[in-house]
């Protein structure tokens, strides 16, 4: 019998199957809807970048778009994408390009552009990379100003929580996930508030960086022996008025290394944060960079280790 190997996808790459779940994440397929709405009027032209299942090129042909490009760089994504655009009434507006995201300008200037490549965090996926790239050839080719962007800006925090690692009594410490719209969070005791440590807009230069070195406020008691990183996307700012925006699935991270271990603290504790990594990055580059410290406002108080 034959091996069978799985095939091997680039840290960045969303095999197709996992596409499923994003078209049915309600809370970003209206925040997307919203912007698109917002942004693109008839006659516009649209680049989506990092196109998937083709569907937020979609909803641009579906406001009138004269032109929309779809860029997917996995080939079985790229024929998905037509395969399902083909069957939506307007999808024949959209042209399905298979290219790398980071690589590709469309032939004549556009008016909108749209880029879902990101990962809560900022981790694994190439949003300002690519983002980046395609301003910095754009302007070059085509001059300026530059078209709007969707998302218009993102904003990231961390937050100090005491999380429940234990299943069925399995202790395994390992970084998860949580839905952003679950308003109760069983398995997890907020110790404080998030507290944001980056926000930028994409019109503008793009951090190299995620990075934060300070304290975090302590408002209940507990053990701290996790951090949670909550990632906003406002995806299109409006001057009056609320804003779409797209909160994404917090990545809990737990206190599981020499430098991060977890420890008690009390309301008016301020232990130091502190991490440094690049977009783009894997997980565990935000777990090796990460160091926490405790420093408490009663100094007869010792941390428990």
């Amino acid at each position: 019998m034959p091996e069978l190997r799985a095939p091997a996808f680039p840290a960045d790459v969303i095999p197709i199957q996992y596409h499923f779940n994003m078209l049915n994440d309600a809370a970003r397929m209206d925040g997307f809807e919203t912007a698109i709405a917002l942004a693109v009027r008839p006659g516009m032209r649209v680049v989506e970048l990092g196109g998937g299942t083709g569907v937020l090129s979609w909803f641009a042909a579906r406001q009138g778009a004269a032109r929309v490009w779809c860029v997917e760089k996995l080939p079985e994504m790229v024929v998905a994408a037509r395969a399902a655009l083909a069957a939506n009434e307007h999808g024949d507006r959209v042209t399905v390009v298979n290219a790398d995201a980071e690589d590709f300008l469309p032939p004549e200037p556009v008016d909108v552009v749209i880029c879902e490549m990101l990962h809560t965090g900022l981790l694994r996926e190439k949003q300002l990379s690519v983002i980046g790239s395609f301003k910095r050839r754009y302007l070059a080719r085509f001059g300026g100003p530059l078209p709007r962007m969707i998302p218009e800006a993102t904003l990231q925090a961390i937050q100090p929580v005491q999380q429940d690692f234990a299943y069925h009594g399995y202790l395994a410490t390992t970084p998860l996930f949580q839905d952003a719209r679950s308003l109760h969070q069983t398995r997890t005791v907020e110790l404080g508030p998030p507290e944001v440590f980056q926000a930028f807009t994409y019109d503008q230069v793009l951090p190299d960086r995620c990075a934060m070195d300070r304290p975090l406020a302590i408002t209940r008691a507990g053990i701290f022996n996790a951090v949670r990183v909550v990632t906003k996307n406002l995806l299109a700012i409006q001057p009056s008025g609320p804003s779409p925006e797209w909160i994404m699935g917090y990545l809990v991270m737990p206190l599981a290394t020499p430098l991060a271990t977890p420890f008690a603290v009390a309301a008016g504790d301020k232990p130091h944060v502190s991490f440094d990594y690049r977009p783009g990055d894997e997980i565990n580059a935000l777990t090796s960079s990460l160091l926490v410290t405790a420093r408490t406002l009663d100094p007869s108080r010792s941390a428990a280790g």
